[in-house]
């Protein structure tokens, strides 16, 4: 994915979290990033420098789609939820428009999978991005990698197409509210 003329670098927002700093969950219930979802990946992610991130998960007997190995969706979603953690960075919601995805390598069960990923461009809602994960940890084989394209939303997307009950649950979470509240500083 090939940004187009007029797209210019990503700038970090000044109050974005810093580098090393944990970044927090989208959702509690968010299959990604989220504690109270049994089976997902509870990927954990932090601030690296620029409009970068690094993130891990361990592939867990509930992930596989071979017996023994990561299901490729699982790892898709990995990438997926890497790239969308970026932009706690640009202080901006955003959500996925397109996500390409290269399988490297099986990844077994039990394995510890570490992710970067950085924002490459920015041309007016879209934002372009990338994301490596490799095995065992930063000096692994690369495993899988993906480009992406993500577009910047307002917290109405959410409000209008998702489900009332759990509009109204995050709603009424303070964190939740806290977060939301915060991405509405960019125009």
């Amino acid at each position: 994915m090939t940004p187009p003329p007029g797209a210019v670098p990503p700038v970090r927002h000044p109050e974005a979290p810093a580098p090393g700093e944990p970044l927090g969950t989208h959702y509690e219930h968010c299959f990604g990033c989220g504690g109270a979802q049994p089976h997902g990946l509870q990927l954990s992610a932090r601030a690296g420098a620029g409009v970068t991130i690094t993130a891990e998960f361990t592939v867990r007997e509930a992930h596989q789609g071979a017996p023994g190995l990561a299901h490729g969706g699982v790892l898709a979603t990995a990438l997926d939820e890497t790239l969308g953690s970026l932009h706690w960075l640009l202080r901006v919601i955003a959500v996925t428009g397109r996500l390409q995805t290269e399988f490297l390598r099986p990844v077994p069960v039990g394995t510890l999978l570490y992710l970067e990923a950085e924002v490459t461009a920015v041309h007016r809602r879209k934002i372009y991005c990338s994301a490596t994960g490799r095995l065992g940890g930063p000096d692994g084989p690369v495993a899988v990698r993906a480009d992406a394209l993500f577009i910047e939303v307002k917290v109405d997307h959410f409000i209008d197409n998702g489900r009332p009950e759990e509009i109204r649950a995050a709603m009424a979470d303070p964190d939740q509210v806290k977060r939301a509240r915060a991405f509405e500083v960019n125009p």
